[in-house]
């Protein structure tokens, strides 16, 4: 088992950042892929950005795409997401997400493991 704990979730004013960081514990090695999820309220959840453990893939929602930057940090077993610009539009909980053998990165029933979320909020 993976167990993923979500941190960083605030109330911001539109144009400002804010980073999410998600702490990966347990079985980390059979990771392969990770994500950010979000979900606002009556809306289904949605794709976010999504990276490979080991680096060197990342994958982004076009509405996010050139102000949000999804990182990992292997030795910490950490993944973070810095979020800039942003519009009250992105108010959500956002969501960390890990998966083994992910083909569809954008698709959250390819993730295993789940945080418990962290909302975000951004006034206008």
């Amino acid at each position: 088992q993976v167990q993923l704990v979500e941190s960083g979730g605030g109330f911001v004013q539109a144009g400002g950042s804010l980073r999410l960081s998600c702490a990966a514990s347990g079985r980390t090695f059979s990771i392969y892929g990770t994500g950010w999820f979000r979900q606002a309220p009556g809306k289904e959840r949605e794709f976010v950005a999504a990276i490979r453990w080991g680096g060197g893939f990342t994958y982004y929602a076009d509405s996010v795409k050139g102000r949000f930057t999804i990182s990992r940090d292997n030795a910490k077993n950490t993944l973070n997401l810095q979020m800039n610009s942003l519009k009250p539009e992105d108010t959500a909980v956002y969501y960390c997400a890990a998966a083994r053998a992910p083909t569809d990165w954008a698709n959250s029933y390819e993730y295993e493991y789940w945080g418990q979320g962290t909302q975000v909020t951004v006034s206008s």
